[in-house]
């Protein structure tokens, strides 16, 4: 399954929705990749086990699951979380994208891949619509967050 949309994160032309820098965005994913808890409901624990220039390595401890996802990026520009394959997961991965295609005007691309349901036959396949419903939710909720964070005065 592959998935994406975008979320608006400026419009200047709207006045109750408060503007965001790229700074502020980009410390905000910052803050998603050194404490996930806020974004990932039912995380219990989050672990880094390897930390490079590259890539960190982290275990996300969901109570009865958990799964190893590696976290890269590129400064100021994206975020990628891919999930590592194990019996509790297929693997997968989010990648999220600042993307400015004019000034004062942000926006956050989040983009999906995973195996879920990419048999034709599966019975998974009922379920897409569902899932993708939850991801977009769960992405409203992470611009939620780095809005108040950012409204806190970030970092915290």
């Amino acid at each position: 399954m592959n998935f994406e949309h975008l979320i608006a994160i400026n419009d200047p032309e709207n006045p109750l929705i408060m503007p965001l820098t790229r700074e502020q965005l980009w410390q905000g994913l910052q803050h998603r990749v050194d404490n996930p808890i806020p974004f990932l409901p039912g995380l219990e624990a989050c672990t880094p086990l390897e930390r490079t220039a590259d890539y960190l390595l982290r275990e996300l401890d969901f109570g009865p699951a958990t799964i190893q996802d590696k976290v890269t990026q590129h400064n100021m520009h994206w975020v990628r979380f891919e999930i590592l394959p194990s019996e509790q997961h297929a693997g997968g991965s989010l990648t999220i994208t600042i993307e400015e295609p004019e000034p004062a005007f942000l926006f956050l691309r989040f983009a999906y891949t995973s195996n879920f349901a990419s048999n034709p036959n599966s019975e998974d396949r009922a379920y897409i619509e569902y899932v993708k419903s939850a991801y977009h939710q769960s992405d409203i909720d992470c611009v939620r967050i780095i809005r108040s964070l950012a409204a806190q005065g970030m970092p915290q």
